[in-house]
């Protein structure tokens, strides 16, 4: 039973996961996040970790993946974007490089037995210690350098999408209708033709 329930969260994962990368629409994309993040809480409850099932769902699938979706939103994705047009000459053959190296040394770590979970399954526990206070004594002793560095990168990619949302707001405006335009920034209607003749 415990193998079938991995094979199923494993799956969920692999396709939510595919679905990241592979759909066009940004909201796709995020949404695809969301089952992969579900996938992974079904994993965890698997593990008997019942708690970190709950942050998964709560605070990744509910929070962080609603702060995707508004920061996609903010951006906007009712342009079209040519995806030929490369603003950067040469990321992609230096992504499928790094793409091949990540494989590479994935499947070099799996051949020669690198990661065998040996440490961790020798970890010490403390029975009468709750789980979750054992999880917070080590998230806020040993990772707390992480923990905070994890807080400091999603401010910025925040203030990030904030300062590109308002220069492509500005460069867009130029396009919009005069209707739609707010009323500062309307141009001034032109006088109408006077019907005096000058001499």
């Amino acid at each position: 039973m415990e193998q079938a329930v991995f094979i199923v969260g494993a799956l969920i994962c692999l396709l939510g996961a595919s679905g990241v990368v592979g759909f066009r629409n940004p909201v796709h994309s995020a949404l695809s996040l969301v089952v992969t993040l579900f996938g992974v809480a079904v994993l965890f409850i698997a593990l008997e970790a019942e708690f970190l099932a709950a942050v998964q769902i709560i605070v990744y699938a509910g929070a962080i993946v609603v702060l995707f979706l508004f920061v996609i939103m903010l951006l906007g994705v009712d342009q079209t974007d040519d995806i030929g047009l490369e603003p950067l000459k040469g990321q992609r053959p230096a992504a499928i490089v790094a793409g091949a190296l990540l494989v590479i040394g994935l499947v070099a770590i799996v051949v020669l037995g690198a990661v065998t979970g040996e440490r961790s399954a020798n970890a010490k526990v403390e029975p009468l210690v709750p789980n979750v206070e054992q999880l917070a004594r080590s998230l806020f002793t040993d990772y707390l350098f992480a923990f905070e560095i994890t807080s400091v990168l999603l401010v910025i990619a925040v203030v990030g999408a904030v300062s590109l949302a308002r220069h492509r707001r500005e460069a867009f405006v130029d396009e919009l209708p005069h209707d739609e335009l707010p009323p500062e920034a309307r141009p001034e209607p032109e006088p109408a033709p006077s019907d005096e003749v000058t001499a």
